[in-house]
């Protein structure tokens, strides 16, 4: 009987540290991100950073975000849009692309629930950060479009409204979850 009080007590002591290894493996990376963010205030110029991929990429150098635009993502397929946000940004099938007139829509997570968040990335964890008149940067068949902020919304999850064209004009809108981690609202910066 004397054994099974020192039993309990390593094994909480073992659930205790094997909980923190989880935690910090679960959220390092996003952990790492924000502090990278506020040390590093004011960020990164465009000429600072090399693109992923010049191909089809974008970089925001306030956010630090760099990464693959995956082309042709059907927004309305899990399993379609879930795979492509593995391999970085997805862009959303029928939308322009740069070079074209109309609304370019990108997506991507900000972070995803506990289970799955180091299986996708992140690029738009930090995509609240951005105001009016920062730079985004598309990279499109080696040329680079630069827009500018000029607007951002909080939508209702089920509002797929911003998906339209914006007939006569070159808009981009970038999306992902809001708050962070959650799917309760989307966050659009919209650009031109």
């Amino acid at each position: 009987m004397k054994k099974l009080p020192q039993i309990l007590i390593g094994a909480g002591i073992i659930l205790i540290f094997s909980s923190l290894v989880l935690l910090i493996y679960i959220f390092a990376p996003v952990a790492k991100v924000e502090i990278n963010y506020r040390l590093n205030e004011p960020k990164k110029t465009i000429s600072q950073i090399k693109p992923l991929d010049k191909e089809f990429g974008i970089v925001i150098p306030k956010i630090g975000a760099n990464a693959k635009i995956v082309a042709n993502v059907d927004p309305y397929n899990s399993n379609t849009y879930q795979l492509a946000l593995t391999k970085g940004v997805a862009q959303a099938r029928g939308t322009a692309l740069p070079s074209q007139l109309g609304n370019m829509f990108l997506f991507s997570h900000s972070s995803v629930n506990i289970l799955e968040a180091t299986r996708y990335n992140s690029v738009f964890y930090l995509l609240s950060k951005l105001k009016k008149d920062d730079e985004i940067f598309v990279y499109y068949k080696n040329i680079r479009y630069e827009y500018k902020v000029i607007d951002t919304k909080i939508v209702d999850a089920k509002d797929v409204s911003y998906l339209n064209p914006k007939p006569g004009e070159k808009t981009l809108t970038l999306m992902t979850c809001w708050p962070a981690g959650t799917t309760y609202k989307r966050l659009l910066i919209i650009a031109r």
